[in-house]
């Protein structure tokens, strides 16, 4: 990691920017993915008694932060806490589906990191096999735009450029989230990233060098981003393995130093670790590939969602093509 590698960027409740590796962004509260507060562990505390505390639950806590142990917590370590369990989700506006051209060039990647959404949802939505394949002249329907709130459409990197949408799977993300991931979409772009071929060779060495089966690590990465690291979305899940800040903590702790999403080599890293993580705590390889999309927690509380189901069912395939 050279000395210029850009962190990742993260802000606090009051919305001011900040540059902090791997800190954990405290969202509002927006559909089932938001969160009201960032909470520090302390000495003595467990996870039932900090959610008593905070009004929610031990389950949702984990959940929210990919915690593989929830018995397992440590003093400093930051939480991310939900509000109450029963509090109602903030409405968000009706997804709407919008249409789109192809052009000459284009990739399924480009065209759905321009419309703040994801490769999976654009392959779903349009019936596209493993390969992706698209042509000029071809019209898709971008799922999972919105009209976004007036607050939410301000946020914007420093410079007052938007670069990320606010909407993800009908879900309208909470302007402090929307500014970091612009934030660091800016950093990644300004700083340069290895190509979409080099991503991949990463990967491939990553996940060797860490027990991985490499077509899995290649079929999540390709999944995910189409291999490109300047990839983030409106959650601020970031680079080529499409990792959250709080993700990326856990990460670091298993692999027993600290990650900059930012940096290539520590994003591929980071969610090595994580996959790697989970293909040893599940018993079948289709609900490892669903946690890593829906969170472990989830997953085993609520089963595959919809979109869990068709995203595992694209790993898979993909699997083939790189095994």
């Amino acid at each position: 990691m050279s000395a210029s590698t850009p962190r990742t960027v993260v802000r606090a409740a009051t919305g001011t920017g900040a540059t902090l590796a791997l800190a954990t962004v405290a969202l509002a509260a927006t559909g089932t993915a938001g969160h009201a507060a960032d909470y520090t562990v302390r000495e003595g505390d467990t996870l039932t008694a900090i959610a008593k505390r905070s009004g929610t639950t031990a389950a949702r806590i984990a959940a929210d932060n990919a915690l593989a142990d929830p018995s397992r917590i440590r003093a400093g370590q930051v939480l991310r806490l939900a509000g109450p369990a029963d509090a109602p989700a903030a409405p968000a506006t009706a997804p709407t589906a919008t249409s789109y051209t192809v052009r000459n060039g284009d990739t399924v990647s480009s065209i759905a990191q321009r419309h703040g959404t994801t490769v999976a949802a654009v392959v779903a939505a349009n019936g596209l096999d493993s390969r992706a394949f698209i042509r000029a002249g071809q019209t898709l329907t971008i799922p999972g735009a919105a009209t976004a709130p007036a607050a939410a459409a301000t946020s914007t990197t420093s410079s007052g450029t938007q670069l990320v949408g606010n909407t993800f799977a009908g879900r309208t993300y909470a302007p402090q989230v929307v500014g970091a991931a612009n934030e660091n979409k800016a950093a990644l772009l300004a700083a340069g990233v290895p190509s979409r071929s080099a991503m991949q060779a990463k990967v491939v060495a990553t996940a060797r060098a860490m027990g991985v089966d490499p077509a899995l690590a290649q079929a999540i990465a390709f999944q995910e981003s189409g291999f490109d690291q300047t990839a983030v979305s409106p959650a601020n899940a970031i680079g080529t393995m499409q990792v959250i800040p709080s993700s990326g903590e856990w990460a670091s702790q298993l692999v027993g130093r600290q990650l900059n999403l930012l940096d290539p080599d520590d994003n591929v890293t980071a969610g090595v670790a994580i996959l790697r993580s989970l293909v040893r705590t599940h018993d079948d390889l289709p609900h490892a590939i669903a946690s890593y999309y829906q969170g472990s927690s989830s997953v085993k509380r609520n089963g595959m969602f919809s979109d869990t189901r068709r995203y595992v069912a694209n790993v898979q395939t993909l699997m083939t093509r790189y095994s």
